[in-house]
């Protein structure tokens, strides 16, 4: 009896599978031969994809199979952009060696260029994963605002907004404190860029 609604169940998560998800491997496809920087590497992230979809919804099917299909999507490329930041110290010291070799920036300018590198990248790792996501595609990969929209399954104007409220927070990283982006002209052009 068991087995035989188990079965059942299976089955119904089948065909929901292949009713709600698989319609949309087109655009998932055309997605990320647009965004992943190795399209030898799409029909693996696919199946990644696939599994990770089907996996969850066997506990819960979601609501918006399309929308959760591109969030798994977007969230799998993270982790696997997260893992390849993860570099070993001798890979870093043998990178700083040929720098030192090419380099022609004054001592002071290559520091005050990795403290901004590492305030920034703190910066970036701070904002919420939304914010972090809307960024990433919008400046990054050059997504529309509407092609952004609709990978994340949210509104323009919430991609507007958090893209505002992100550069905001790295132009503070940045530039120093709040007082000097919260002037007028600093206002103006984190509004300019959260425009293009």
């Amino acid at each position: 009896m068991l087995l035989r609604i188990f079965g059942q169940m299976l089955r119904g998560l089948d065909h929901w599978f292949a009713t709600e998800v698989l319609p949309h491997e087109g655009l998932l496809q055309r997605y990320l031969l647009r965004v992943w920087r190795n399209p030898s590497e799409v029909a693996d992230l696919i199946q990644e994809v696939y599994v990770r979809v089907y996996e969850r919804a066997r506990d819960q099917r979601p609501q918006q199979a399309k929308a959760f299909l591109f969030a798994t999507a977007r969230n799998l490329m993270t982790d696997h952009l997260r893992r390849s930041r993860v570099v070993s110290i001798d890979t870093v010291q043998e990178v700083d060696g040929i720098e030192a070799l090419v380099d022609e920036m004054s001592p002071e300018r290559h520091l005050s260029a990795r403290q901004d590198l590492g305030r920034l990248a703190q910066a970036f790792d701070s904002l919420s994963d939304k914010c972090r996501d809307v960024i990433w595609f919008r400046r990054v990969e050059g997504l529309s605002q509407r092609e952004t929209a609709d990978c994340m399954g949210l509104k323009e104007e919430a991609i507007e907004s958090q893209l505002a409220r992100g550069i905001r927070t790295l132009a503070r990283a940045v530039f120093g404190a709040a007082n000097e982006t919260d002037s007028p002209s600093s206002k103006a052009r984190i509004q300019y860029e959260s425009e293009r």
